[in-house]
């Protein structure tokens, strides 16, 4: 009995080692065959690599190249494409001017006893650099008033570092904006947009010169900021109105006057004239600076084109302040607004309607409140021009029309 059972057992034993054995050598040709199909394998994948990197489509894995390509076309944001439709249109403004000196410049003490600086003013030339733009390709530039204020000479130098000796075609100091004409042909014209369109926080790119010769190079200056504010009214300096102006932080420094401010379509919205400075000491921007409505300025450059100066209106009507007691001798409470005091016969007011007595409180778009405000708003409408008025007589509103003619013989307004 025991030898049956060991009998069996071993022959047990036998068979499952022969099936162990039988499995081992399976596997081990099973994996062979493959480790030698996945050898095959990668030596071919490290072929094509190779092959891949060596060829002339390998900046599809590790060439520059390609991510070079994407880089660059993001680069070319709107403010670049805007700033070089723009730049071959801004030009450089050098004038020479005259100037009366009241103080010494000699070290010679008899000269100066008995020719006093004080006393016997000394003229001498100065040159001062402003900037421009190309609006016409007849040759005429647009650029402030006091860029070429005084003028004795003038040159003007393109984007391409040629320059020309340019003329003042016409000038209006009030809206400080001059027309300058160089003789030239075939000349990049900038692209001139609407002012009236604009919004607070798009884009504003001002470009301009304010290096003019001194690091040798006519290529334009740009700077980069967005629309702060619009309508951006300031009081009448030396017959100056600054109404309606466009704020800005792209910086607008010394030499940038005249320049103009573009947005991200490369369309000029404005000129570039004056900023807010931190002090007397430091005159650099602070980013507050300030640019004249292009809507006004295209329609002062046609006047200065046609005419060479800026045609001054007429309505006739002559106003006076508001105090307390002229507003309560006409039944009126408040002091805004102005009183008519006078309308000459046949003139644009009388045909209005308008009376003497009568209070003006709006004028077009503007509310008004002083005379300096006619003025201001007279910078928006020529002769020709319908101006639309809003009254107060004997207590109520009337609304009226005055057809604008040109100012002659010493009238008023």
């Amino acid at each position: 009995m025991t030898k049956i059972l060991f009998k069996n057992l071993f022959g047990n034993i036998g068979f499952y080692i022969l099936l162990l054995l039988l499995g081992l050598i399976s596997g081990g040709v099973a994996g062979a065959e493959f480790f030698k199909i996945m050898s095959k394998t990668n030596s071919s994948s490290n072929t094509n690599i190779k092959d891949n990197y060596n060829s002339t489509d390998s900046s599809k894995f590790c060439k520059t190249g390609y991510i070079n390509e994407e880089i660059s076309n993001i680069r070319q944001n709107a403010i670049v494409k805007a700033t070089n439709m723009v730049s071959p249109c801004v030009v450089g403004i050098v004038v020479t001017q005259l100037e009366i000196v009241r103080s010494s410049y000699y070290s010679d003490d008899f000269f100066d006893f008995f020719f006093s600086p004080e006393l016997v003013p000394r003229i001498r030339e100065v040159e001062r650099m402003g900037s421009g733009f190309i609006f016409c390709k007849e040759g005429y530039i647009l650029t402030n008033y006091h860029v070429v204020e005084h003028a004795q000479k003038l040159y003007v130098t393109l984007y391409n570092g040629t320059q020309y000796e340019g003329k003042i075609i016409g000038a209006d100091p009030q809206t400080d904006l001059a027309v300058v004409g160089i003789k030239a042909k075939d000349l990049p014209c900038a692209k001139l947009g609407n002012s009236s369109e604009l919004m607070i926080g798009e884009w504003a790119i001002a470009i301009g010169n304010p290096f003019g010769f001194f690091i040798n190079d006519s290529k334009p200056t740009v700077t980069v900021g967005v629309i702060s504010a619009l309508g951006r009214n300031f009081a009448p300096t030396q017959g100056v109105y600054y109404q309606g102006m466009i704020q800005t932080d792209a910086s607008i420094n010394q030499g940038n006057s005249g320049g103009p401010l573009v947005n991200a379509l490369g369309e000029v919205i404005g000129i570039n004239t004056f900023i807010f400075t931190g002090s007397e000491n430091y005159r650099g921007s602070i980013g507050i600076g300030f640019a004249i409505p292009i809507d006004r300025a295209k329609r002062v450059a046609k006047e200065l084109i046609q005419y060479g100066k800026r045609r001054p209106i007429y309505t006739g009507i002559s106003v006076q302040d508001l105090n307390r007691s002229i507003a309560l001798a006409l039944g009126y409470e408040q002091l805004k607004g102005v009183v008519v005091t006078d309308v000459a016969q046949n003139s644009p007011g009388q045909k209005a309607g308008l009376l003497r007595g009568d209070i003006i409180i709006r004028m077009g778009n503007t509310d008004i409140n002083s005379s300096a405000d006619i003025s201001g708003v007279f910078l928006d409408f020529f002769v020709g021009d319908t101006l639309f008025v809003s009254y107060i007589r004997k207590g109520q509103i009337q609304k009226t029309n005055v057809v604008l003619l040109e100012y002659k013989n010493n009238k008023r307004y």
